[in-house]
């Protein structure tokens, strides 16, 4: 029987509501700030939304891109490319074999700025002055495409889409590749760009985001008892992948273990998790034995924790019954409480956060949490870092998104 492929992470990129790199992200994520502000625009006025604020990235693609770049890119991929860059010189910008090089980059909803602007021009100024390149730059592949092209991977471009799991699982789409022999090194994550008032405008709409803007850098508390949705943010979060034995073979700095995936969907509602979360517990519980890890191994979990008032405690009870009593040792963080919810770049910037609370042996805060839920039925790191233990040990990044997707992922030490 060949023996299942040992996948590494060798490299990592983010731009974010919280810095322009990893390194400042993840600074800013151990001491608690947050990313979401005022919107300093007359959205709010000029199209009655209830909403006046967001989690915007904090560097702006123009001040890193080139403006050729800027022009033929939506947002969505600017930031892929962007966050690509920094994760492909992480890694060591490897030489290898285009052949065997894959990249998969998804998004939620993919090129929505340029979507919703050439619709506009359709309608005000007519056909003739619609871009040439207006469909390269809304298609929900374009990130991956361009990601392709900047690295050179010919061994398949994917771009996955399921909502806020999405980049999640490109992640684990990654990790499957290199399993199954198609690549050595796979460039994966995902992006997003929509702090746009049309998308604003539906999910206020919908009820899920908060309201709270008298107070954006304290709106996005999950587990707190007053929770009221979450806040929209942007960016994007990549992360390399290496066969283990490539790594080696080339001296290459690694991070963590992609030690397992585990894939499920509710078939329940198209917004709602299942109550009884089967779904993601039968998400967490296949990435468990993929990694070949007990419940009494897993010491930390980074929660999807949007901070709405069913899904938070819908997660929590999944963690409790796939961990058991183990569950009490268990560091959950909940960072959207500080990046907001990226959505289709939520689960790879997340997956980040895990690596680094791995490879640090340090599980970030949760901010915003006066009051947590009685219901809450994981310890929670509130407010400052929490230390990891050493020896062996692993952690679970779970995402979920609307139509119910479930996606987890295991990380180890490597």
């Amino acid at each position: 029987m060949t023996s299942v492929r040992e996948v590494v992470v060798t490299g990592l990129g983010a731009t974010t509501p919280l810095g322009g790199d990893v390194a400042s992200t993840w600074a800013a994520a151990l001491a608690g700030q947050s990313g979401a502000r005022t919107l300093e625009n007359d959205w709010a006025e000029r199209y009655e939304i209830p909403v006046t604020f967001a989690a915007q990235i904090k560097v702006k693609p123009e001040d890193v891109l080139a403006r050729p770049e800027i022009k033929r890119m939506d947002p969505s991929t600017q930031y892929a490319m962007i966050a690509t860059r920094e994760a492909w010189a992480d890694a060591g910008s490897p030489e290898i074999d285009g052949d065997r090089l894959g990249a998969v980059v998804s998004s939620g909803i993919g090129g929505i700025w340029t979507t919703l602007d050439g619709w506009d021009t359709l309608k005000e100024r007519g056909a003739r002055r619609m871009l040439p390149m207006t469909v390269p730059m809304l298609m929900p592949n374009s990130a991956v495409a361009y990601v392709s092209l900047e690295i050179g991977a010919r061994a398949g471009a994917h771009a996955l889409v399921s909502a806020c799991a999405s980049g999640a699982e490109a992640i684990g789409y990654g990790v499957d590749m290199i399993r199954a022999g198609r690549a050595d090194i796979v460039v994966a994550g995902g992006t997003e760009a929509t702090i746009h008032p049309m998308p604003i405008a539906a999910f206020a709409a919908s009820r899920t985001l908060s309201l709270r803007n008298d107070d954006p850098q304290g709106a996005s508390r999950p587990y707190d008892v007053d929770r009221d949705g979450f806040v929209i943010g942007e960016g994007a979060g990549i992360v390399v992948l290496e066969s283990a034995e490539h790594a080696a073979a080339r001296g290459a700095r690694v991070y963590a273990r992609i030690g397992g995936v585990g894939l499920s969907s509710d078939a329940y509602h198209i917004t709602s998790p299942d109550p009884e979360g089967r779904g993601q517990v039968a998400a967490m519980t296949r990435a468990l034995g993929e990694a070949g890890a007990q419940a009494r191994d897993v010491v930390h979990v980074n929660a999807h924790a949007t901070s709405t008032k069913v899904g938070d405690l819908t997660e929590t009870r999944s963690i409790r019954t796939v961990l058991g009593d183990d569950a009490d040792h268990v560091l959950l963080s909940a960072t959207k409480s500080m990046t907001g919810h990226l959505l289709g770049g939520a689960g790879a910037l997340e997956t980040i956060f895990t690596v680094k609370a791995v490879h640090e042996r340090l599980a970030p805060p949760t901010i915003n949490v006066a009051q947590p839920d009685p219901e809450l039925q994981v310890p929670l790191v509130r407010d400052v870092p929490a230390e990891l233990p050493a020896g062996d040990i692993a952690a679970i990044n779970n995402s979920f998104g609307f139509g119910g997707h479930n996606v987890a992922l295991v990380v180890t030490n490597a």
